[in-house]
């Protein structure tokens, strides 16, 4: 069987949102569970303005605090109309006051987590990593997560 790819790669922005020790996780309609994403714009040359219209758009969250000392990339490839498409998504933290989310049709539900559920409700095993890699990162800032 040939399996094609597509040409280019495709690149998303998201964000790791908490809530003082909350996380906010979103379903997506296939059913897994994951954080607020989505694909950079034509036009968008800077990942947390990507990000930050994103969130807005699946959440109706706008007031955010992005921290500026972490940020990890993952990488991986999915099938789409019987095409691998590569994609990279760039992932930073930001912290909200607002709890109450107003989510897109993109979405079927969301649930704030402490970090201990929200690992275990995660979909995939690399964003697992990242919430764990961001939460070294919060402890280390001597946030209590």
């Amino acid at each position: 069987m040939h399996v094609r790819y597509a040409h280019h790669m495709e690149t998303s922005c998201g964000f790791i949102l908490l809530n003082y020790d909350s996380v906010l996780l979103l379903q997506y309609p296939q059913g897994h569970w994951s954080f607020p994403k989505g694909h950079v714009e034509e036009g968008e040359t800077d990942h947390h303005t990507t990000a930050s219209r994103e969130l807005t758009e699946e959440t109706g969250i706008v007031d955010i605090s992005i921290d500026d000392h972490w940020a990890t990339r993952t990488q991986y490839t999915f099938r789409r109309k019987g095409r691998m498409v590569p994609k990279q998504v760039y992932w930073y933290i930001a912290e909200t006051s607002e709890l109450d989310v107003t989510i897109s049709h993109e979405h079927t539900n969301y649930m704030w987590l402490d970090f201990d559920e929200a690992e275990t409700q995660l979909t995939f095993e690399q964003e697992k990593d990242i919430l764990r890699s961001a939460r070294e990162h919060l402890q280390q800032m001597g946030k209590a997560v």
